[in-house]
């Protein structure tokens, strides 16, 4: 059976998503957050929000607004505005719940969420990932995935135009 009302449910506010991880906590179940821009999605993309998805019960995904990804890919981003990332990402299925954030980083996101596991894709180092002290000291822990060379929204952008 379908549950297409569910998906738009997985969309949430921060308060809303705040209630269910407190729910899911009662229950002994673990967060897992990650986030990104998302503008274009890519088998890059599924492979990092499968990891994270791993790490714990739930997957939490932070999305950057629109203005968020203006101020940090460009004038010409995002390709795809908020509403639509939103609902392509609420509709994958391991994906639990997904919060969109309008500041640049969502260090007050986390700080808000607290999640039991946060999870970074990439080159970064500890020390660089927004929200990792945090997440370290409420009793939680940092995941850095490996990248999965060869795909990029910034790439995959400048091959359509040509």
């Amino acid at each position: 059976m379908r549950q297409i009302d569910a998906i738009a449910k997985k969309i949430m506010t921060v308060k809303e998503a705040k209630s269910i991880i407190a729910s899911w906590k009662v229950l002994g179940k673990t967060v897992s957050f990650t986030n990104g821009c998302f503008d274009i999605l890519h088998p890059g993309h599924i492979f990092s929000l499968g990891q994270a998805a791993k790490e714990a019960d739930y997957l939490i995904v932070g999305l950057n607004s629109d203005a968020s990804v203006k101020r940090l890919k460009g004038p010409e981003r995002p390709i795809n505005n908020t509403k639509s990332r939103a609902i392509i990402i609420a509709n994958l299925v391991l994906v639990d719940a997904v919060v969109v954030f309008e500041e640049d980083t969502p260090l007050e996101l986390i700080t808000e969420l607290l999640p039991n596991v946060l999870v970074k894709g990439g080159d970064y180092t500890l020390e660089q990932i927004v929200g990792a002290k945090e997440v370290i000291a409420s009793g939680g822990k940092v995941i850095i995935n490996n990248m999965v060379e060869g795909f990029s929204t910034t790439n995959l952008i400048e091959k359509i135009k040509k």
